[in-house]
C-alpha cells in the first residue's frame, strides 16, 4: 500500500480551493485561529496571576518556618 505523496496532497489542496473558494477558506482559518487563541487563554487562565501565587506560597512557607522555630 502506497502512502500519500506530495502530488496527491497538492491535488487535494487544489480541489478544496476550487470547492470552497479562497474567501471561505480565509474566514475559516481566521475563525479557527481565534478559537485556538481563546482556548489557550482559557486553559492558561487561573483565578490569580502566577506572580501573586508565588508570593502567597513564599509567605505561607515563611509562616510555617516561624512556627517550627
Amino acid at each position: 500500500m502506497e502512502g500519500i505523496s506530495i502530488t496527491k496532497l497538492l491535488v487535494i489542496a487544489v480541489l478544496i480551493v476550487l470547492l470552497f473558494g479562497t474567501s471561505k477558506l480565509r474566514t475559516l482559518g481566521a475563525d479557527l485561529g481565534a478559537a485556538l487563541k481563546g482556548f489557550k487563554k482559557a486553559v492558561g487562565d487561573d483565578n490569580t496571576p502566577p506572580a501573586q501565587n508565588q508570593a502567597e506560597n513564599q509567605s505561607a512557607q515563611q509562616s510555617v518556618e516561624k512556627k517550627d522555630v
